[in-house]
C-alpha cells in the first residue's frame, strides 16, 4: 500500500504542463471557439498555461491582444500568466482578440480557466490506515529576498501530502510569523497548500522563520508528520556601512618617522556577514590642508599611518581627513559612507631658542647685592608653556667668582640676571659674561644632528663707583706684647684703610672692648697705649689670646669694626712654690714623702725644679735628706733615729731661670699607722675657743634650759590628761635587724653605748633596749624615752638632743622610726669604713677593717655586739659589770 507523502512543488509543474499542453491539443479542432485550461489555484510568472491554435482561427492575424493584462499570448498561441496569479474563484474568463490589417477582420478567442479537481472519497472513521509513525521529511529549501516589491499576497511554494490522493486533506502552519509574532505575515491555503507572504520583509530583523506545516483530514486526522518548513530571508544590499563615530581624532608627534600609525578608523554594515554586501574598503576622500599628502589609510584594517617625516607643526598643526568607507569590497556599485578624522600634530623639540640680540649692556654699582641687574628675552618656536619652549640659562664664562646668577622667569620666559656677592670698583670696573640658553626638554634626535643646541650671547657689566666706608681687613690683626711692660708704652695698634685711596688717611679709632682695660687706644693713629701692667697669669686660658675690638670710621661716618689678637709674651716673674703646707709622716711605716711644686709660668720658665734644704738648723740637717724624683717632685726623708714630733723644715725650689721660693713645711713625725691618726690628734690638741665659740655655748645653755621648760610642762599636761597603756615598753621600741657580723659603737663619758657617723669623739647615747639573738641574726630595740638620736617629740614640742641628754621622760611620742635611723647612720658608717680601710700611704687595705664572724658556743669571748644576751628588759645594771665579750668594745669606746 502507497504510504501518503507531500510531493515537491516541481513535480507538481510538470504534470500540471503535460496536463495542459493535453487539452490544447485536444481543442485544435475547435477554432474561434472557447478553450478551457485546468489549472492549479496559483500561475506562476512567465511559466506557460497553455497554447491556443490561432490559424485556425484567423489564419493571417497581425495583431494579438489578451482582455486580461494578467496574461500575455505568443505568436505560436503560448498563453504565459505576466505576474503570479492566484485564483480566488473557481472559474476565471478572458478573451483574446485576434485582427488582420489587410483583411480588416476580427475574431476572439474565449479563454476559461478553472481548477483541477479530484472526486475523493471520505476515509470512514473504522478504516484502518497504515503510516510510518515519526516520519518527517525534510522541506525543500525555500527562500525570499527580502523588500520584495510583491504583488501580495507573495506565493512562495505549494506544500503537499501523499494523503490527499485518498482524502480530503486541509493544510495549515504555525510558527514564528504566522500564529506567532509577527502575527500573519505567512499565511496557507487551507486546500491546495500554497504558501503566501502578506508583506516585504526585512533580514536585519528577520533572517529566517521556522514555520511548522500540518496536513490534518476533515475528522481532524493527522494525514502525515508535521513538516518543518524553513523560510529564509535572502539578504538584498540595502544598509550602507557606517563609521563607529562621526569625528576621529588622533594625535601625532611632529617629525614622526615614516610609516609611524596615528590611529584606526572603523565601520560596520548591517547586512548578512561574510557576504559581498559587507566586504568594506576604506580610503581618504580628502585631506584639509590638501598638500602635502601626510597619511595614509590601509584599505582593509582602517590603520591611518603617515607617508612623509615633513610634518612641522609651526607650520601646520591640525589636519582634517574625509574617510570614506564602501561595500561590495570597494566595486563602483557599493553603498559609501564617510566620516571625519580630526588630526592634532603635537610639539616636539625642533625648535632652539635664540637671543635677539648678540650682546648686551648692563651696570650695576659696587657692594650691592641680592638685585636684578638684566633681562634678556628669547624666541622659540615651538608651543608655548611647554617644556620644549622652557628656556633654561647658563652662565658659561666670566662667573668663575660666584658673583652672578641668572634664573628664567617662568612667566616671560625671559632670563634674569642678578648679582649675588658684592662687587668692588677698584678690583673690577668691567666684567664680561657668556650667556647660553637651551630647553627644558631635549632636542629631538634628528633636530639635534642638524641645528646647534645652544645658543649664545654676550653680557658686558659695568660696575659704578659708591662711597664706601672704610675696610677692616683682614677682620683679625694680631700684635706681640711682652707681660709687666711698662705703662704708658706704645705699641702697633689695629689698621683699617680707604678702599679708594689705598690708606688709612683720614681715619679714626675708638676702642670698643678691653675685657681687662689693660690699654688705652689713640684716635688718629690707631696706636695702642699700656695703661695697666700686663699679666699673662690672671688671663683665663693663660695661652689664650687677649681680644681687643676696635673701630675704624672716616670723615663721613662709615664705619667697620675689626679684632685686635694681643699675644701677651710671658716673662719669667713668677718663682715655683711648692704645694704641701703640712705633711704626716707614720713612724716608722713611713720612711719617706714625696713633695712637688709647680710654676705659673710658661714651660721655658718652668721645671726641672731643684730642691734643696734652705738654712735650716743643724739637727734638720742631721735628720732630713733630699733627693731628686722628677722635674717637678721631690723626696724627702728622715733617719729612723728622728724622734716623734713636728719638725718645720725649710725648702728652697729653684726654676730652669734661676727664679726660686723658700717654703717651710710643717712635718709631723708621728707614731701611728695612718696619717689620719695624727690628724684627728692634732685637730682635738689645736681646738681653742674663742669669743664667738664661747657665745655659741652661752645661746646653747639658755635654748637648753627654755627646751627643759617647755618639757617638764610637757609631761605634767601629758600625765593629767593621758594614761599610759601596759605595752608603753612595746610601742616605745624600734626593732632593727642587723645582720651584719657586729656592730661599730662608741661610747660616751657616761657609758652608754652609741651609735657613730665617724670616728670622731662626739657621738650620740641611747638606753639600750633588751636584745635577742636568733642564729646569726640580731634584733636590737631602741628605746627613746631616756635619750633621743637627734631630737624628741613630747606632747606636741621638738626639742634638741642636747635637752634630751640627761633627762628621763616617759612618753610613747619620743620614738624614732627605722628609716630616720637608717638615714642618720648609714652615711656616716660609711665614711668611717671607708677612711679606716686605708693605710697611712691612703692605700686601701684589709688589715685595719676586719669581720668578726660568730664563733659559735663555748667562746671565752663570745659575740662583740653589746646586745647578743637577752638582758633584763629593764635593768640596765649589766652595764656596771662588763664581762670580757666587752672589752673589745670598751677599748673603742675609750676616749683617747
Amino acid at each position: 500500500m502507497a504510504v501518503p507523502e507531500f510531493r515537491s512543488p516541481q513535480c507538481w509543474a510538470q504534470s500540471t504542463k503535460l496536463l495542459l499542453t493535453l487539452w490544447v491539443f485536444s481543442f485544435v479542432g475547435e477554432a474561434c471557439k472557447k478553450v478551457t485550461f485546468h489549472v492549479p489555484p496559483t500561475l506562476e510568472a512567465d511559466k506557460i498555461i497553455g497554447r491556443v491554435s490561432l490559424k485556425e482561427c484567423l489564419s493571417s492575424a497581425d495583431g494579438i491582444i489578451p482582455s486580461d493584462p494578467d496574461f500575455r499570448v505568443l505568436d505560436d498561441g503560448s498563453v504565459y500568466p505576466t505576474r503570479t496569479v492566484v485564483l480566488s474563484d473557481e472559474k476565471r474568463y478572458f478573451t483574446i482578440q485576434l485582427s488582420d490589417s489587410k483583411m480588416q477582420t476580427q475574431k476572439e478567442i474565449t479563454v476559461i480557466l478553472e481548477h483541477k479537481k479530484k472526486v475523493l472519497k471520505k476515509r470512514h472513521t473504522k478504516e484502518t490506515v497504515l503510516r510510518r509513525s515519526k516520519r518527517r521529511w525534510a522541506p525543500i529549501p525555500c527562500s525570499m529576498q527580502e523588500n520584495s516589491l510583491g504583488p501580495f499576497p507573495l506565493f512562495l511554494q505549494q506544500v503537499q501530502s501523499d494523503a490527499a490522493q485518498n482524502y480530503t486533506v486541509f493544510y495549515s502552519i504555525r510558527g514564528r510569523g504566522a500564529d506567532q509574532e509577527p502575527l500573519n505575515w505567512f499565511f496557507i491555503e487551507r486546500d491546495t497548500g500554497n504558501l503566501y507572504c502578506t508583506r516585504p520583509v526585512d533580514r536585519e530583523e528577520y533572517d529566517v522563520f521556522d514555520l511548522i506545516a500540518y496536513a490534518t483530514t476533515a475528522d481532524g486526522y493527522s494525514a502525515d508528520s508535521p513538516l518543518p518548513l524553513p523560510i529564509k530571508i535572502e539578504d538584498e544590499n540595502d544598509n550602507h556601512p557606517l563609521f563607529t563615530e562621526a569625528i576621529y581624532n588622533f594625535e601625532v608627534s611632529e617629525g614622526s618617522r615614516l610609516g609611524t600609525t596615528v590611529g584606526t578608523v572603523c565601520a560596520t554594515d548591517k547586512d548578512e556577514p561574510d557576504t559581498m554586501h559587507t566586504r568594506l574598503k576604506y580610503s581618504i576622500l580628502e585631506q584639509s590642508p590638501p598638500s602635502p599628502g601626510l597619511f595614509s589609510v590601509h584599505p582593509d584594517t582602517g590603520v591611518i599611518t603617515t607617508v612623509s617625516h615633513y610634518m612641522d607643526r609651526e607650520v601646520v598643526d591640525k589636519y582634517k581627513l574625509i574617510m570614506k568607507v564602501q561595500d561590495m569590497n570597494g566595486q563602483f556599485f557599493g553603498l559609501i559612507s564617510t566620516s571625519t578624522c580630526i588630526i592634532t600634530v603635537q610639539d616636539s623639540n625642533d625648535n632652539a631658542p635664540t637671543f635677539r640680540q648678540n650682546a648686551y649692556e648692563t651696570a650695576v654699582e659696587e657692594n650691592t647685592y641680592n638685585v636684578e641687574i638684566l633681562r634678556i628675552p628669547v624666541d622659540d618656536k615651538d608651543m608655548v608653556n611647554s617644556a620644549n619652549w622652557k628656556a633654561n640659562f647658563t652662565i658659561l664664562k666670566g662667573n668663575e667668582n660666584g658673583w652672578f646668577k641668572i634664573t628664567t622667569d617662568p612667566a616671560t620666559n625671559e632670563g634674569v640676571l642678578c648679582v649675588v656677592k658684592p662687587l668692588d670698583y677698584e678690583e673690577n670696573r668691567q666684567m664680561t659674561l657668556e650667556i647660553g640658553v637651551n630647553n627644558e626638554a631635549p632636542f629631538i634626535r634628528d633636530v639635534a644632528n642638524r641645528i646647534p643646541t645652544m645658543n649664545r650671547a654676550v653680557v658686558t657689566v659695568h660696575v659704578r663707583d659708591q662711597n664706601e666706608g672704610p675696610e677692616c681687613k683682614p677682620p683679625e690683626q694680631y700684635v706681640r706684647i711682652k707681660e709687666n711692660s711698662a705703662v704708658g708704652s706704645k705699641i702697633n695698634g689695629y689698621k683699617a684703610y680707604d678702599p679708594e685711596t689705598k690708606n688709612s688717611n683720614g681715619l679714626r679709632y675708638k676702642k670698643i672692648q678691653d675685657p681687662k682695660d689693660w690699654v688705652s687706644i689713640e684716635e688718629v693713629s690707631g696706636l695702642l697705649t699700656i695703661s695697666k701692667t700686663l699679666d699673662r697669669e690672671s688671663m683665663a686660658p693663660r695661652n689664650d689670646l687677649y681680644n681687643i675690638t676696635v673701630m675704624a670710621i672716616d670723615q663721613e661716618g662709615k664705619s667697620c669694626t675689626g679684632t685686635l689678637a694681643v699675644n701677651i709674651e710671658d716673662v719669667n716673674d713668677n718663682a715655683p712654690e711648692i704645694i704641701q703646707d703640712y705633711i704626716v709622716i707614720c713612724k716608722p711605716k713611713m720612711g719617706y714623702t714625696d713633695i712637688s711644686a709647680v710654676d705659673p709660668d710658661e714651660s721655658i720658665h718652668g721645671p726641672p725644679f731643684q730642691f734643696n734644704l734652705a738654712n735650716s738648723s743643724p739637727e734638720v740637717n742631721r735628720i732630713w735628706t733630699l733627693s731628686q724624683v722628677n722635674d717637678t717632685a721631690a723626696r724627702l726623708s728622715y733617719q729612723k733615729t728622728a724622734d716623734v714630733q713636728i719638725y718645720n723644715i725649710p725648702v728652697t725650689v729653684k726654676d730652669r731661670a734661676g727664679q726660686s721660693a723658700t717654703k717651710i713645711l710643717r712635718v709631723n713625725l708621728c707614731d701611728c699607722t695612718h696619717p689620719s691618726q695624727c690628724l684627728l690628734r692634732s685637730r682635738s690638741a689645736g681646738i681653742t675657743m674663742g669669743k664667738w665659740a664661747i657665745l655659741a655655748i652661752l645661746l646653747g645653755i639658755a635654748l637648753l634650759f627654755s627646751v627643759l621648760l617647755t618639757l617638764v610642762c610637757g609631761v605634767v599636761t601629758a600625765q593629767k590628761g593621758k594614761h599610759f597603756p601596759e605595752d608603753l615598753a612595746q610601742q616605745n621600741l624600734i626593732i632593727s635587724n642587723t645582720e651584719a657580723p657586729g656592730d661599730d659603737r662608741v661610747c660616751s663619758a657616761n657609758g652608754f653605748t652609741t651609735h657613730t657617723a665617724n670616728n670622731s669623739s662626739q657621738g650620740f647615747c641611747g638606753t639600750m633596749g633588751s636584745g635577742m639573738r636568733n642564729g646569726g641574726q640580731e634584733t636590737i630595740e631602741m628605746m627613746k624615752g631616756h635619750q633621743t638620736l637627734d631630737s624628741c617629740r613630747v606632747a606636741g614640742h621638738h626639742h634638741t638632743l642636747d635637752s634630751c641628754r640627761g633627762g628621763h621622760m616617759e612618753t610613747d611620742n619620743c620614738r624614732y622610726a627605722y628609716s630616720e635611723w637608717h638615714s642618720f647612720t648609714q652615711p656616716r658608717l660609711g665614711e668611717k669604713l671607708h677612711v679606716c680601710n686605708h693605710n697611712e700611704d691612703h692605700i686601701p687595705s684589709q688589715d685595719y677593717v676586719l669581720a668578726y664572724n660568730y664563733e659559735g658556743r663555748g667562746s671565752p669571748a663570745g659575740s662583740v655586739g653589746c646586745c647578743s644576751e637577752k638582758q633584763d628588759e629593764e635593768g640596765l645594771d649589766f652595764l656596771n659589770n662588763l664581762e670580757p665579750k666587752f672589752l673589745t668594745l670598751a677599748e673603742t669606746c675609750t676616749k683617747r
